[in-house]
């Protein structure tokens, strides 16, 4: 086996890199990820791909999606405390190294592997050769970002530790339409969700779910302003280009919103085989339960008519447990090379996974379901 680095998905065919990927998850396969690099997603921001690879000869066996990381930005698993930290004792904490989805906070492999290849060997080596160039590089640490549980478990043996969060995510129980799902929740859940989506229906607003292939160049235009301003509203970078999105835009579906004269927000979904994952949303202004119809309720409409297993809808936000989406655990792998900051920080991350679990269990006992098994 011939470990090694590669700087550019472009020096890697598409079909090996698939060929381990699969077809179920969007995010890991070669055309997203190539859309990132060619559009001017990364570099400007601070990811710079390394790429892992395993070959045996010609055949790829083994891939991980590495970045060295000049910041934290983009990341959705926060280590800015642990940067201030290495700041203050006067350590270089980047550069660093993240296996991840720039961007993305979505569960999926990202320790790839040949169907006919021994997968936990496999993981095993990416793992150790992540060690070895961290080491050679003298970067910081290592971040393996929404991964399974499983590997992190296998990961512990090389020296690595565990954190966890929650996520939010629907399921679809065999729902023939949304009342169907509307019919498994508390009365008073139902009852608001409602009440939601009719303040929209009674308004001058209709909404639309276009498949990214199907938009116009204005629709375009507009939904990008949407995925902008939301941004600039919290003072954060748009970092993902207009280019980036039309490049992957068979991926996309579209929610509109819009009057007679115009559009006045939209919502950019990522369609995978059995999932659908919210990402971005804007609006020029507010109206009331339009954020809730065009970034929750539709996307579960569209999970039910195209009979999707769940409907991820992206990170945080503890009012999604109302409308129907669960807690989730997200799992993470963490590598420091520093010793002392090592066990520090161990310590610190065996701490948090003991209050976000009880935490998760918290949210769990806020289920909005009647029927106890919906969750």
């Amino acid at each position: 086996m011939e470990l090694s680095t590669c700087d550019s998905l472009t020096k890697i065919p598409a079909d090996s890199w698939n060929e381990l990927a699969g077809d179920t998850n969007p995010f890991i396969q070669h055309d997203f990820l190539l859309a990132l690099e060619q559009h001017s997603c990364l570099h400007p921001y601070g990811w710079h791909p390394m790429f892992l690879l395993i070959k045996e000869g010609e055949k790829l066996l083994g891939a991980a999606p590495a970045y060295i990381k000049t910041n934290s930005y983009g990341e959705f698993v926060f280590d800015w405390s642990w940067a201030d930290a290495y700041q203050q004792a006067g350590k270089p904490y980047y550069p660093k190294m993240v296996i991840a989805i720039p961007f993305t906070p979505a569960n999926t492999a990202k320790f790839l592997v040949h169907p006919d290849a021994d997968t936990q060997l496999i993981i095993g080596k990416l793992t150790e050769f992540s060690l070895y160039v961290a080491k050679e590089y003298k970067l910081s640490s290592i971040h393996n970002l929404f991964i399974s549980e499983d590997i992190t478990k296998q990961q512990t043996q090389s020296g690595f530790f565990q954190r966890i969060d929650c996520q939010f995510h629907w399921k679809n129980n065999h729902y023939t339409d949304f009342d169907h799902f509307l019919s498994a929740l508390k009365p008073k859940k139902r009852k608001n969700i409602r009440q939601e989506r009719r303040k929209v229906m009674n308004s001058s607003i209709k909404i639309q779910r276009i498949n990214g292939t199907d938009l116009t160049d204005d629709q375009w235009l507009k939904l990008y302003d949407f995925y902008r301003i939301t941004f600039m509203k919290k003072s954060g970078s748009p970092t993902l280009t207009l280019e980036f999105f039309k490049a992957i835009k068979h991926k996309i579906l579209a929610i509109i919103a819009a009057t007679s004269d115009e559009m006045v927000a939209g919502a950019i979904c990522i369609i995978g085989k059995e999932t659908l994952y919210g990402r971005h949303w804007g609006c020029f202004e507010d109206y009331d339960g339009l954020h809730f119809e065009a970034c929750y309720y539709q996307g579960i409409e569209y999970c039910i008519e195209h009979k999707l297993s769940g409907f991820e809808p992206g990170a945080q936000g503890e009012h999604k447990i109302s409308r129907g989406f669960l807690p989730t655990i997200t799992w993470s792998s963490h590598w420091v090379a520093d010793e002392q900051f090592r066990q520090i920080i161990t310590t610190h991350c065996a701490r948090e996974r003991q209050y976000m679990q009880q935490h998760y269990q918290e949210l769990l006992e806020k289920t909005p379901y009647s029927i106890v098994n919906q969750a």
